[in-house]
């Protein structure tokens, strides 16, 4: 006697999680791609990156004079602490901006706030590019071209994190608000010792992306900085593309594993609050 053949239903809802991980897998491979072979092209020696493009290393030694020449050829850590200070310096204030700033609009009342939210949904639709030529030309004026404060000041204020952490701040409790003031807590204290608090996941969330963004940016380190000093880590890499470094595309990697490797240490410092802070924002 045969068995029973399954219902279409029933398969369907069996191989729907199969279908949906090899997908992750399948995106997560492309993902993942460039970064293994900057990893293999920077453990080998350059004669075998364009013969074996995905060969696994077999030379320890080669790793090594790697890594040695894109320390020693490019001053790494300068670039690193340029970029230290810049993101720090960057995210810092954006935080201390966008977290009282976040709080007024999602638990004050008062006139204009529909307004000033409007003016912060537009202020995301516009391009980071479109106000570049305006800045250069007032740093310019101001004497402020390659330097800190060039780096620094057209991302001080953030309208991404002003939104999220609005949307986040929406979500508290307004009777413990009113409980907190009726026991004579004042508006900081309630942001500070209530508030702020139960947004760690949204502020991490926030904290990586903004880190990773400024981190990575090119563009207007291109257009600000023209010397070495104050060049942050992929203007850096780019300044030595062609110079000390010249075609060692295995010195090339190993300077840009080197600079990978801060973010992926701090965003997985960091995974679970972002991951909670991703899901909990979502749900706002």
């Amino acid at each position: 006697m045969s068995a029973p053949a399954l219902p279409l239903a029933s398969v369907r809802r069996a191989l729907a999680p199969l279908l949906g991980h090899l997908v992750l897998i399948a995106a997560a491979a492309v993902v993942l791609l460039p970064f293994a072979w900057m990893v293999l092209t920077a453990l080998r020696p350059p004669a075998d990156v364009l013969s074996e493009p995905f060969g696994l290393p077999t030379d320890a030694g080669a790793a090594i004079a790697n890594v040695r020449q894109a320390v020693t050829s490019i001053p790494m850590l300068r670039l690193l602490l340029n970029g230290v200070v810049v993101v720090g310096g960057i995210v810092t204030v954006q935080l201390l901006v966008a977290i009282p700033c976040a709080y007024a609009l999602a638990k004050l009342r008062f006139p204009g706030r529909g307004l000033l939210f409007g003016l912060v949904l537009l202020a995301l639709c516009i391009p980071v590019q479109v106000p570049m030529l305006p800045l250069y030309l007032g740093l310019a004026k101001l004497h402020l071209l390659d330097s800190y404060a060039a780096l620094m000041l057209p991302f001080l204020l953030s309208v991404f994190a002003i939104f999220l952490l609005r949307q986040h701040f929406r979500a508290y409790p307004d009777a413990v608000l009113e409980a907190a003031r009726l026991d004579g807590l004042t508006q900081l204290e309630i942001l500070l010792r209530l508030v702020v608090p139960s947004a760690r996941p949204a502020i991490a969330a926030f904290v990586v992306f903004s880190a990773t963004a400024h981190w990575n940016d090119l563009f207007w380190p291109m257009i600000v900085v023209s010397s070495t000093d104050k060049a942050t880590p992929p203007l850096g890499l780019l300044f030595f593309r062609d110079g000390e470094l010249g075609a060692n595309y295995g010195a090339l990697m190993a300077a840009a594993l080197i600079v990978t490797a801060p973010l992926v240490a701090a965003f997985f410092a960091a995974q679970r609050q972002f991951i909670r802070g991703i899901a909990m924002t979502g749900l706002r």
